[in-house]
């Protein structure tokens, strides 16, 4: 007589057992497929987000058109024409000679200016090397300004090719200087300081465009 052992599975049942392991580990790995898919759908979506993003901010900076400093109008420019460029090695009274305070350029010192923030006065004939070389020059009246409107100042100021330094009696609270033009601005937060940076700050129109404006000399109080 047949023996119903259940430690000895028959045929049929060793070979159901088998069919059931390998569906077994084949769900298994068909469930870890989609784990790693799904994944996979989650950082290429955060990818291509990125991507997108990056385009357009790329996009939206490229698109945004150069200003020509050519186009830009300015109210209040005084212009200083035909000004001599010797080297000297006397004062020089701009006032009375070029007529403007502070000075907008003329015969100046052999050795310029370097660029940057002054919290004291300048010697003017340096200075006015630095104009030369395509330098701006903002001056502001020391008792016309509160210290919060000279940090404003020293904020506003590009890295390179400007001037900062107060300048006693000036005709205004902050005036600007390029070689051959000057304008007398309202205060701190006048819009055509912005302006007048960007129009004059590195002109071809100067004397020696494209000339260093580091290297030279250090006025008294430098700041930055």
């Amino acid at each position: 007589m047949a023996s119903n052992n259940p430690a000895n599975p028959s045929v049929k049942e060793q070979r159901e057992a088998k069919r059931a392991a390998k569906v077994a580990v084949l769900k298994k790995q068909q469930a870890k497929e989609k784990r790693n898919r799904r994944i996979a759908i989650i950082i290429g979506s955060v990818a291509a987000v990125a991507v997108v993003a990056l385009i357009i901010s790329f996009v939206v900076v490229t698109a945004k058109p150069d200003v020509d400093p050519d186009d830009i109008a300015i109210s209040g420019i005084e212009t200083f024409d035909d000004l001599p460029n010797t080297h000297v090695t006397t004062a020089v009274d701009y006032e009375a000679t070029y007529g403007a305070t502070p000075p907008a350029g003329g015969n100046h010192a052999g050795a310029w200016l370097n660029c940057g923030v002054y919290s004291e006065e300048q010697q003017n004939e340096n200075a006015v090397h630095s104009l030369e070389h395509g330098a701006v020059w903002v001056t502001y009246d020391p008792e016309a300004l509160s210290e919060s409107e000279v940090q404003t100042l020293r904020d506003a100021m590009p890295s390179t090719y400007t001037i900062l330094s107060p300048y006693p009696g000036l005709p205004a609270p902050v005036v600007a200087s390029g070689w051959g033009v000057q304008v007398q601005l309202d205060g701190v937060d006048d819009p055509r300081l912005a302006d007048f940076i960007t129009k004059y700050r590195q002109a071809d129109t100067v004397p020696e465009p494209g000339a260093v404006c580091t290297g030279a000399i250090d006025g008294p109080g430098r700041v930055s």
